[in-house]
Protein backbone atom coordinates (compact mmCIF):
# COMPACT_ATOMS: atom_id res chain seq x y z
CA UNK A 1 0.00 0.00 0.00
CA UNK A 2 2.91 2.79 0.94
CA UNK A 3 4.04 1.72 -3.12
CA UNK A 4 1.06 2.63 -4.40
CA UNK A 5 0.97 6.08 -2.17
CA UNK A 6 4.52 6.15 -3.20
CA UNK A 7 3.53 6.87 -6.92
CA UNK A 8 0.87 9.04 -6.31
CA UNK A 9 3.11 11.30 -4.40
CA UNK A 10 5.85 11.75 -7.30
CA UNK A 11 3.14 12.01 -10.01
CA UNK A 12 1.72 15.06 -7.96
CA UNK A 13 5.44 16.26 -7.73
CA UNK A 14 5.97 16.05 -11.39
CA UNK A 15 2.86 17.72 -12.33
CA UNK A 16 3.89 20.56 -10.26
CA UNK A 17 7.07 20.92 -11.93
CA UNK A 18 6.53 20.63 -15.30
CA UNK A 19 2.96 22.56 -15.16
CA UNK A 20 1.00 19.91 -16.37
CA UNK A 21 -2.50 19.13 -15.58
CA UNK A 22 -3.06 16.70 -12.88
CA UNK A 23 -6.10 15.57 -11.45
CA UNK A 24 -6.56 13.54 -8.35
CA UNK A 25 -10.49 11.76 -8.03
CA UNK A 26 -11.75 9.37 -5.53
CA UNK A 27 -14.66 7.35 -4.82
CA UNK A 28 -16.58 5.79 -1.93
CA UNK A 29 -19.60 3.37 -2.61
CA UNK A 30 -20.79 1.60 0.27
CA UNK A 31 -23.91 -1.22 -0.62
CA UNK A 32 -25.79 -3.48 1.50
CA UNK A 33 -27.95 -6.49 0.10
CA UNK A 34 -30.62 -8.40 1.22
CA UNK A 35 -30.18 -11.47 -0.78
CA UNK A 36 -33.06 -14.35 -1.03
CA UNK A 37 -32.58 -15.69 -4.56
CA UNK A 38 -30.02 -13.43 -6.22
CA UNK A 39 -27.88 -15.85 -8.91
CA UNK A 40 -29.33 -18.62 -7.44
CA UNK A 41 -32.88 -19.72 -6.59
CA UNK A 42 -33.13 -19.98 -2.78
CA UNK A 43 -34.29 -23.51 -0.91
CA UNK A 44 -36.99 -24.18 1.17
CA UNK A 45 -35.35 -23.55 4.78
CA UNK A 46 -32.49 -21.56 3.76
CA UNK A 47 -32.01 -18.36 5.38
CA UNK A 48 -31.80 -15.04 3.48
CA UNK A 49 -28.27 -13.67 3.17
CA UNK A 50 -27.38 -9.65 4.45
CA UNK A 51 -24.05 -8.38 3.27
CA UNK A 52 -22.82 -5.08 3.28
CA UNK A 53 -19.77 -4.40 1.43
CA UNK A 54 -17.33 -0.85 0.13
CA UNK A 55 -15.26 -0.42 -2.87
CA UNK A 56 -13.13 2.44 -2.41
CA UNK A 57 -10.54 4.21 -5.00
CA UNK A 58 -7.86 6.80 -5.64
CA UNK A 59 -7.01 7.70 -8.81
CA UNK A 60 -4.21 10.41 -10.14
CA UNK A 61 -4.04 11.29 -13.98
CA UNK A 62 -1.10 13.49 -14.99
CA UNK A 63 -1.76 14.88 -18.59
CA UNK A 64 0.13 16.90 -21.10
CA UNK A 65 0.10 17.20 -24.65
CA UNK A 66 2.37 14.49 -25.99
CA UNK A 67 1.13 11.62 -22.95
CA UNK A 68 -1.34 10.62 -20.29
CA UNK A 69 -0.63 8.08 -17.56
CA UNK A 70 -3.50 6.83 -14.91
CA UNK A 71 -3.10 5.43 -11.78
CA UNK A 72 -6.41 3.90 -10.00
CA UNK A 73 -5.76 1.78 -6.63
CA UNK A 74 -9.18 0.34 -5.00
CA UNK A 75 -9.73 -1.63 -2.15
CA UNK A 76 -12.89 -4.08 -1.69
CA UNK A 77 -14.52 -4.74 1.93
CA UNK A 78 -16.23 -6.48 3.21
CA UNK A 79 -17.82 -4.88 6.76
CA UNK A 80 -16.35 -7.56 9.17
CA UNK A 81 -14.54 -10.01 6.95
CA UNK A 82 -11.13 -8.37 8.20
CA UNK A 83 -10.40 -8.88 11.95
CA UNK A 84 -9.86 -6.30 13.96
CA UNK A 85 -6.30 -5.18 14.91
CA UNK A 86 -4.50 -7.58 13.00
CA UNK A 87 -2.09 -5.89 9.99
CA UNK A 88 -3.92 -8.27 7.30
CA UNK A 89 -6.44 -7.53 4.58
CA UNK A 90 -8.33 -10.65 4.74
CA UNK A 91 -9.57 -10.79 0.96
CA UNK A 92 -6.35 -9.32 -0.51
CA UNK A 93 -8.47 -7.31 -2.21
CA UNK A 94 -6.17 -4.02 -2.28
CA UNK A 95 -5.12 -3.87 -5.71
CA UNK A 96 -4.48 -1.54 -8.89
CA UNK A 97 -7.72 -1.45 -10.90
CA UNK A 98 -5.83 0.63 -13.58
CA UNK A 99 -2.62 1.80 -14.59
CA UNK A 100 -2.31 2.89 -17.61
CA UNK A 101 -0.12 5.28 -20.09
CA UNK A 102 -1.15 6.83 -23.45
CA UNK A 103 1.17 8.29 -26.22
CA UNK A 104 -0.05 10.54 -28.51
CA UNK A 105 1.12 9.43 -31.88
CA UNK A 106 0.26 12.44 -33.79
CA UNK A 107 -2.80 12.97 -36.31
CA UNK A 108 -5.10 10.92 -34.41
CA UNK A 109 -3.08 7.90 -33.55
CA UNK A 110 -2.15 7.11 -30.23
CA UNK A 111 -1.02 4.25 -27.91
CA UNK A 112 -2.63 2.95 -24.75
CA UNK A 113 -0.82 0.61 -22.63
CA UNK A 114 -1.11 -1.56 -19.33
CA UNK A 115 -3.85 -2.14 -17.25
CA UNK A 116 -7.62 -0.85 -18.58
CA UNK A 117 -11.02 -0.93 -18.94
CA UNK A 118 -12.44 -2.10 -22.63
CA UNK A 119 -15.92 -1.13 -22.39
CA UNK A 120 -17.73 -0.38 -26.13
CA UNK A 121 -21.25 0.51 -26.87
CA UNK A 122 -23.66 -0.66 -24.27
CA UNK A 123 -21.16 -3.32 -22.74
CA UNK A 124 -22.76 -5.86 -24.21
CA UNK A 125 -19.44 -7.90 -25.12
CA UNK A 126 -17.16 -5.54 -23.47
CA UNK A 127 -17.73 -3.88 -20.53
CA UNK A 128 -16.28 -2.26 -17.33
CA UNK A 129 -18.41 -4.30 -14.65
CA UNK A 130 -19.12 -1.13 -12.67
CA UNK A 131 -22.03 -2.60 -11.15
CA UNK A 132 -19.20 -5.24 -9.50
CA UNK A 133 -17.57 -3.53 -6.73
CA UNK A 134 -14.06 -5.08 -7.88
CA UNK A 135 -14.78 -3.87 -11.74
CA UNK A 136 -13.34 -5.71 -14.56
CA UNK A 137 -10.03 -4.92 -16.38
CA UNK A 138 -7.80 -6.03 -19.16
CA UNK A 139 -3.89 -5.76 -19.40
CA UNK A 140 -2.88 -5.08 -23.11
CA UNK A 141 -1.72 -3.20 -25.56
CA UNK A 142 -3.87 -0.87 -27.77
CA UNK A 143 -3.37 1.20 -31.01
CA UNK A 144 -6.08 4.09 -31.18
CA UNK A 145 -7.54 6.14 -33.94
CA UNK A 146 -9.92 8.89 -33.28
CA UNK A 147 -10.97 11.09 -36.46
CA UNK A 148 -14.33 13.23 -37.40
CA UNK A 149 -17.23 10.76 -35.80
CA UNK A 150 -14.51 7.59 -36.50
CA UNK A 151 -12.83 5.32 -34.31
CA UNK A 152 -10.46 2.41 -34.24
CA UNK A 153 -8.91 0.01 -31.34
CA UNK A 154 -6.81 -2.29 -32.35
CA UNK A 155 -5.72 -4.78 -28.80
CA UNK A 156 -3.25 -7.13 -28.17
CA UNK A 157 -2.73 -9.18 -24.75
CA UNK A 158 -0.49 -11.87 -23.45
CA UNK A 159 -0.88 -12.92 -19.97
CA UNK A 160 1.44 -14.64 -17.91
CA UNK A 161 1.42 -15.79 -14.21
CA UNK A 162 4.94 -16.22 -12.45
CA UNK A 163 4.01 -19.48 -10.89
CA UNK A 164 7.28 -21.21 -11.30
CA UNK A 165 5.44 -24.43 -12.56
CA UNK A 166 7.96 -25.88 -15.03
CA UNK A 167 9.71 -24.52 -18.07
CA UNK A 168 11.10 -21.65 -18.44
CA UNK A 169 11.04 -18.41 -16.48
CA UNK A 170 8.08 -16.30 -18.09
CA UNK A 171 7.29 -19.67 -20.52
CA UNK A 172 4.24 -20.29 -22.33
CA UNK A 173 2.80 -22.55 -19.90
CA UNK A 174 1.97 -20.83 -16.73
CA UNK A 175 -0.89 -22.42 -14.67
CA UNK A 176 -2.39 -19.57 -13.04
CA UNK A 177 -3.48 -18.58 -16.62
CA UNK A 178 -5.24 -21.88 -17.55
CA UNK A 179 -8.88 -22.31 -18.11
CA UNK A 180 -9.18 -24.60 -14.92
CA UNK A 181 -6.96 -21.99 -12.75
CA UNK A 182 -10.48 -20.85 -10.94
CA UNK A 183 -11.68 -18.12 -13.60
CA UNK A 184 -12.91 -19.50 -16.32
CA UNK A 185 -12.77 -16.78 -18.32
CA UNK A 186 -8.82 -15.73 -17.43
CA UNK A 187 -7.62 -16.03 -21.34
CA UNK A 188 -3.87 -16.92 -22.34
CA UNK A 189 -3.93 -14.42 -25.60
CA UNK A 190 -6.51 -11.51 -27.22
CA UNK A 191 -6.91 -10.01 -29.88
CA UNK A 192 -9.21 -7.86 -30.98
CA UNK A 193 -10.69 -4.98 -33.07
CA UNK A 194 -12.80 -2.62 -32.70
CA UNK A 195 -14.51 0.13 -35.21
CA UNK A 196 -17.43 2.82 -34.89
CA UNK A 197 -18.71 4.91 -36.99
CA UNK A 198 -21.29 8.13 -36.59
CA UNK A 199 -23.38 8.81 -39.63
CA UNK A 200 -25.00 11.91 -37.55
CA UNK A 201 -28.11 10.50 -35.83
CA UNK A 202 -26.93 6.75 -36.85
CA UNK A 203 -23.97 5.07 -35.38
CA UNK A 204 -22.56 1.59 -36.72
CA UNK A 205 -19.90 -0.25 -34.74
CA UNK A 206 -17.91 -3.63 -35.79
CA UNK A 207 -16.56 -5.79 -33.27
CA UNK A 208 -13.84 -8.79 -33.82
CA UNK A 209 -12.38 -10.63 -30.95
CA UNK A 210 -9.85 -13.57 -30.84
CA UNK A 211 -9.64 -15.58 -27.45
CA UNK A 212 -7.25 -18.25 -26.80
CA UNK A 213 -7.94 -20.06 -23.47
CA UNK A 214 -4.54 -22.35 -22.11
CA UNK A 215 -4.53 -25.65 -21.53
CA UNK A 216 -2.61 -27.96 -19.24
CA UNK A 217 -2.30 -31.69 -19.87
CA UNK A 218 -2.71 -33.15 -16.03
CA UNK A 219 -1.00 -35.90 -16.66
CA UNK A 220 2.50 -34.51 -18.52
CA UNK A 221 1.94 -30.96 -17.09
CA UNK A 222 2.62 -29.47 -20.61
CA UNK A 223 0.52 -27.10 -22.49
CA UNK A 224 -1.91 -29.75 -24.16
CA UNK A 225 -4.03 -27.21 -26.08
CA UNK A 226 -4.95 -23.20 -26.96
CA UNK A 227 -8.13 -23.39 -27.45
CA UNK A 228 -9.30 -20.41 -29.73
CA UNK A 229 -12.62 -18.63 -29.57
CA UNK A 230 -13.62 -15.94 -32.16
CA UNK A 231 -16.34 -13.78 -32.12
CA UNK A 232 -18.04 -11.18 -34.27
CA UNK A 233 -20.36 -8.42 -33.62
CA UNK A 234 -22.24 -5.29 -34.74
CA UNK A 235 -24.20 -2.47 -32.50
CA UNK A 236 -26.16 -0.22 -34.16
CA UNK A 237 -27.85 2.51 -33.18
CA UNK A 238 -30.41 5.39 -34.27
CA UNK A 239 -31.64 8.74 -32.63
CA UNK A 240 -33.87 11.27 -33.40
CA UNK A 241 -36.22 13.44 -31.53
CA UNK A 242 -37.99 11.22 -29.03
CA UNK A 243 -37.13 8.07 -30.09
CA UNK A 244 -34.31 5.68 -29.79
CA UNK A 245 -33.55 2.30 -31.58
CA UNK A 246 -30.33 -0.23 -30.52
CA UNK A 247 -29.44 -3.57 -31.96
CA UNK A 248 -26.80 -6.45 -31.31
CA UNK A 249 -26.15 -8.88 -33.41
CA UNK A 250 -22.85 -11.38 -32.85
CA UNK A 251 -21.67 -14.42 -34.06
CA UNK A 252 -19.36 -17.36 -32.37
CA UNK A 253 -17.25 -20.07 -33.53
CA UNK A 254 -14.06 -21.82 -32.88
CA UNK A 255 -13.56 -24.23 -29.61
CA UNK A 256 -15.54 -23.47 -26.52
CA UNK A 257 -13.83 -23.57 -22.91
CA UNK A 258 -14.19 -27.06 -22.47
CA UNK A 259 -12.86 -28.25 -25.91
CA UNK A 260 -15.81 -29.01 -27.77
CA UNK A 261 -16.22 -26.98 -31.20
CA UNK A 262 -18.65 -23.63 -31.27
CA UNK A 263 -21.19 -24.45 -34.06
CA UNK A 264 -23.38 -21.41 -35.26
CA UNK A 265 -23.50 -19.33 -31.45
CA UNK A 266 -25.40 -16.15 -31.95
CA UNK A 267 -26.57 -13.53 -29.80
CA UNK A 268 -29.00 -11.10 -31.58
CA UNK A 269 -31.23 -8.19 -29.38
CA UNK A 270 -33.33 -5.35 -30.01
CA UNK A 271 -34.39 -2.04 -27.94
CA UNK A 272 -36.74 0.75 -28.51
CA UNK A 273 -37.43 3.36 -26.04
CA UNK A 274 -39.61 6.74 -26.95
CA UNK A 275 -39.76 9.74 -24.60
CA UNK A 276 -43.66 10.03 -24.46
CA UNK A 277 -43.19 13.36 -22.15
CA UNK A 278 -40.82 15.31 -20.18
CA UNK A 279 -41.29 12.98 -17.45
CA UNK A 280 -41.91 9.50 -18.31
CA UNK A 281 -39.35 7.38 -21.18
CA UNK A 282 -40.87 3.90 -22.07
CA UNK A 283 -38.66 0.82 -23.37
CA UNK A 284 -39.70 -2.37 -25.10
CA UNK A 285 -37.15 -5.38 -26.52
CA UNK A 286 -36.13 -8.38 -27.60
CA UNK A 287 -32.89 -10.66 -27.01
CA UNK A 288 -32.14 -14.15 -28.46
CA UNK A 289 -29.14 -16.09 -26.79
CA UNK A 290 -28.38 -18.96 -28.51
CA UNK A 291 -28.14 -22.37 -26.22
CA UNK A 292 -26.50 -26.05 -26.36
CA UNK A 293 -28.44 -28.10 -28.18
CA UNK A 294 -28.23 -31.48 -26.35
CA UNK A 295 -27.79 -34.01 -29.38
CA UNK A 296 -25.11 -33.11 -30.46
CA UNK A 297 -22.30 -33.74 -27.87
CA UNK A 298 -19.19 -32.80 -29.94
CA UNK A 299 -19.99 -29.38 -30.25
CA UNK A 300 -22.46 -26.70 -28.84
CA UNK A 301 -24.41 -23.84 -30.23
CA UNK A 302 -24.33 -22.19 -26.82
CA UNK A 303 -23.35 -18.19 -27.13
CA UNK A 304 -20.96 -16.66 -24.18
CA UNK A 305 -20.62 -12.98 -24.03
CA UNK A 306 -17.29 -13.49 -22.13
CA UNK A 307 -16.48 -9.44 -20.91
CA UNK A 308 -20.10 -7.59 -20.50
CA UNK A 309 -21.69 -5.72 -17.99
CA UNK A 310 -23.75 -8.70 -18.20
CA UNK A 311 -25.50 -7.17 -15.04
CA UNK A 312 -27.08 -5.09 -17.00
CA UNK A 313 -29.04 -7.28 -19.31
CA UNK A 314 -31.21 -10.34 -18.03
CA UNK A 315 -32.76 -8.96 -15.40
CA UNK A 316 -31.05 -7.41 -12.39
CA UNK A 317 -31.11 -10.83 -9.88
CA UNK A 318 -28.35 -12.06 -12.31
CA UNK A 319 -29.30 -15.41 -12.90
CA UNK A 320 -28.11 -15.45 -16.43
CA UNK A 321 -24.74 -15.07 -17.63
CA UNK A 322 -23.63 -13.70 -14.56
CA UNK A 323 -20.62 -15.99 -13.38
CA UNK A 324 -23.72 -18.67 -14.66
CA UNK A 325 -25.52 -19.77 -17.56
CA UNK A 326 -22.53 -21.51 -19.44
CA UNK A 327 -23.35 -23.84 -21.81
CA UNK A 328 -27.14 -24.28 -21.21
CA UNK A 329 -30.52 -23.70 -22.82
CA UNK A 330 -29.73 -20.49 -23.90
CA UNK A 331 -32.21 -17.34 -23.38
CA UNK A 332 -35.19 -15.93 -25.06
CA UNK A 333 -35.82 -12.37 -22.84
CA UNK A 334 -38.64 -10.64 -23.79
CA UNK A 335 -39.29 -7.16 -21.50
CA UNK A 336 -40.99 -3.75 -21.14
CA UNK A 337 -39.24 -0.65 -19.41
CA UNK A 338 -40.03 2.92 -18.04
CA UNK A 339 -38.17 5.75 -16.40
CA UNK A 340 -39.98 8.51 -14.72
CA UNK A 341 -38.25 11.69 -13.92
CA UNK A 342 -40.17 12.29 -10.47
CA UNK A 343 -38.30 15.42 -9.93
CA UNK A 344 -34.89 17.27 -10.65
CA UNK A 345 -33.00 14.92 -8.89
CA UNK A 346 -34.94 11.93 -8.71
CA UNK A 347 -35.92 8.89 -11.11
CA UNK A 348 -37.71 6.01 -10.69
CA UNK A 349 -36.70 3.04 -13.27
CA UNK A 350 -39.06 -0.39 -13.51
CA UNK A 351 -38.91 -3.72 -15.58
CA UNK A 352 -40.97 -6.68 -16.40
CA UNK A 353 -38.68 -9.55 -18.28
CA UNK A 354 -40.38 -12.74 -19.06
CA UNK A 355 -37.67 -15.30 -19.82
CA UNK A 356 -37.42 -18.41 -21.61
CA UNK A 357 -34.92 -21.23 -23.22
CA UNK A 358 -34.15 -20.97 -26.71
CA UNK A 359 -33.72 -24.62 -26.33
CA UNK A 360 -36.05 -27.22 -24.10
CA UNK A 361 -34.79 -28.49 -20.70
CA UNK A 362 -34.50 -32.15 -20.49
CA UNK A 363 -38.33 -32.38 -19.05
CA UNK A 364 -39.42 -30.59 -22.11
CA UNK A 365 -39.84 -26.96 -20.06
CA UNK A 366 -39.42 -23.55 -21.87
CA UNK A 367 -40.73 -21.24 -19.72
CA UNK A 368 -38.07 -19.97 -17.23
CA UNK A 369 -40.22 -17.27 -15.21
CA UNK A 370 -40.47 -13.54 -15.11
CA UNK A 371 -38.92 -10.66 -12.85
CA UNK A 372 -39.66 -7.23 -11.98
CA UNK A 373 -36.56 -4.47 -11.27
CA UNK A 374 -36.84 -1.60 -9.87
CA UNK A 375 -34.46 1.02 -9.28
CA UNK A 376 -34.86 4.19 -7.42
CA UNK A 377 -32.29 7.16 -8.12
CA UNK A 378 -31.87 10.17 -5.58
CA UNK A 379 -29.31 12.71 -6.33
CA UNK A 380 -28.07 15.41 -3.86
CA UNK A 381 -25.23 17.70 -3.54
CA UNK A 382 -22.30 16.00 -4.42
CA UNK A 383 -23.68 11.94 -3.81
CA UNK A 384 -25.69 10.16 -4.99
CA UNK A 385 -28.17 7.34 -2.87
CA UNK A 386 -29.72 3.98 -5.11
CA UNK A 387 -32.41 1.78 -3.79
CA UNK A 388 -32.99 -1.50 -5.68
CA UNK A 389 -35.77 -4.29 -5.27
CA UNK A 390 -36.21 -6.83 -7.97
CA UNK A 391 -38.87 -9.92 -7.64
CA UNK A 392 -38.34 -12.88 -10.08
CA UNK A 393 -41.17 -14.94 -10.18
CA UNK A 394 -39.35 -19.02 -11.62
CA UNK A 395 -41.13 -21.51 -13.37
CA UNK A 396 -40.67 -25.21 -13.83
CA UNK A 397 -37.96 -24.71 -16.08
CA UNK A 398 -35.96 -22.77 -13.97
CA UNK A 399 -36.35 -24.58 -11.14
CA UNK A 400 -35.47 -27.78 -13.11
CA UNK A 401 -32.23 -26.57 -14.47
CA UNK A 402 -31.04 -25.58 -10.97
CA UNK A 403 -31.90 -28.91 -10.15
CA UNK A 404 -29.39 -30.08 -12.19
CA UNK A 405 -26.82 -27.86 -11.41
CA UNK A 406 -26.89 -28.66 -7.69
CA UNK A 407 -26.62 -32.33 -8.80
CA UNK A 408 -29.89 -33.37 -6.65
CA UNK A 409 -31.25 -36.70 -7.43
CA UNK A 410 -34.92 -35.83 -6.75
CA UNK A 411 -36.82 -32.46 -6.91
CA UNK A 412 -35.59 -29.78 -4.92
CA UNK A 413 -38.01 -27.40 -3.15
CA UNK A 414 -37.18 -24.03 -3.79
CA UNK A 415 -38.88 -20.75 -1.95
CA UNK A 416 -42.10 -19.26 -3.78
CA UNK A 417 -40.70 -15.88 -3.23
CA UNK A 418 -37.35 -15.40 -4.90
CA UNK A 419 -36.17 -11.44 -4.55
CA UNK A 420 -33.59 -9.18 -3.33
CA UNK A 421 -33.11 -5.79 -2.33
CA UNK A 422 -30.18 -3.20 -2.16
CA UNK A 423 -29.08 0.41 -1.20
CA UNK A 424 -26.21 2.04 -2.50
CA UNK A 425 -24.53 5.42 -1.40
CA UNK A 426 -22.31 6.92 -4.27
CA UNK A 427 -19.64 10.04 -3.67
CA UNK A 428 -17.08 10.29 -6.27
CA UNK A 429 -15.06 13.87 -5.73
CA UNK A 430 -12.48 15.37 -7.76
CA UNK A 431 -10.36 15.83 -4.75
CA UNK A 432 -7.86 18.32 -6.65
CA UNK A 433 -7.02 19.33 -10.12
CA UNK A 434 -4.30 21.74 -11.58
CA UNK A 435 -5.22 24.16 -14.05
CA UNK A 436 -4.54 22.69 -17.98
CA UNK A 437 -1.20 24.12 -19.22
CA UNK A 438 0.97 23.19 -21.91
CA UNK A 439 4.57 22.13 -21.51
Amino acid sequence: MKKQFLILGLVFLLAQSLKAQFTLDAQFRPRSEYRNGFQFLQQEGVDAGFVTNTRARLGAKYKTPSYEIYINIQDVQIWGENPQILPIDANNSFALFEAWGELQLGKGWSTKLGRQVLSYDDQRYFGGLDWAQQGRYHDLAMIKYRQEGFMLDLGVAFNQDLDNQGGPLFGFKNAGTEFNSGNPFQYKTMQHLYAKKAFGEFSASLLLVNLGFQQIDATTGDVSDIRSTFTAGTHLAYKKGKFGLEGNAFLQTGEFLTGIDIDGAYLLGLEASYKISPKTTLGIGVETISGDDTSTADATEAFLPHFGTNHKFNGFMDHFYVGNWVNRVGLLDIHASAVFNLGPKTTLFAKFLNFSGMEDTPNGESNLGNELDLVLTQKFNGFALKLGYSQLFAADGLEELETQRLGAAAPVDFKGSQNWAWAMLIIKPTLFTTAKKDQ
